[in-house]
């Protein structure tokens, strides 16, 4: 009789930098699919908006750009300083969204205020998701 000896990885349930990948990869790919919306309708947008056709399209590649490094990163073996790293990044850039809108700095329209504050939001959810993934990482 042979014994059937069990894979070298750990089951699912007992990872304890599941919830953060999850996260990263959540972020990555939302960031991705959103910035491919705005890139494809920046000239419906910009009309919404108030900002131009090349900001939207330029912003939006940018998130295309910013998703594919994320996924890239989600993989990486110290998830703690890229966890730490990107919350710190959509944090920022929460901030900044509120910022831009306080100062009044971008010609944005009423929906282009509540796009951006929106964006905002997002950008936040994502730290606080990433921040509980960085939790529960063993110290």
């Amino acid at each position: 009789m042979t014994a059937v000896t069990p894979l070298a990885t750990r089951p699912f349930d007992d990872s304890t930098d599941s919830l953060l990948r999850f996260a990263l990869r959540l972020d990555a790919t939302l960031s991705g699919a959103i910035g491919l919306f705005i890139a494809l309708m920046a000239d419906p947008l910009s009309a919404l908006t108030g900002l131009s056709s090349l900001t939207e399209f330029s912003g939006g590649a940018l998130l295309v750009l910013a998703g594919l490094a994320v996924y890239a990163l989600a993989a990486a073996p110290d998830l703690r300083r890229v966890g730490r790293g990107l919350i710190v990044g959509n944090l920022a850039l929460a901030a900044a969204t509120v910022v831009v809108v306080a100062a009044g700095v971008l010609p944005l329209t009423e929906a282009g205020v509540a796009a951006t504050l929106a964006t905002g939001g997002y950008f936040a959810l994502m730290a606080y998701l990433q921040y509980l993934g960085v939790r529960r990482l063993p110290a």
